[in-house]
């Protein structure tokens, strides 16, 4: 069964088109780049156009920022605290790679 606006979508397209809208459009005329994942190419580059990193990325970025502050503390008490918290990063790491 087609989409139920598959007419309107249809119609809109050969609008487009007879108004020259596809015309001189960059690219055109060459192959369609190749990708990795054909299936998920149009989230992966919207993902990255809008600076999207995988979840192991910014967790070690986290982790980088957690190893800093312990640098720079002084106080026993909070740097335990960094510590737990590296300890628990590290893991959520590796979960995140491991997926």
């Amino acid at each position: 069964m087609d989409h139920p606006l598959i007419d309107l979508i249809n119609a809109r397209i050969a609008k487009a088109e007879a108004e020259g809208a596809f015309e001189g459009l960059e690219g055109a005329g060459k192959p369609l780049p190749q990708v990795d994942d054909p299936e998920n190419a149009t989230m992966t580059r919207i993902l990255k156009e809008n600076g999207a990193v995988p979840e192991f990325v910014s967790l070690s970025r986290e982790l980088a920022r957690l190893r800093e502050a312990l640098r720079e503390t002084g106080d026993r008490t909070r740097r335990t605290e960094i510590l737990r918290e590296m300890s628990l990063m590290e893991a959520k790491i590796e979960l995140a790679r491991r997926r």
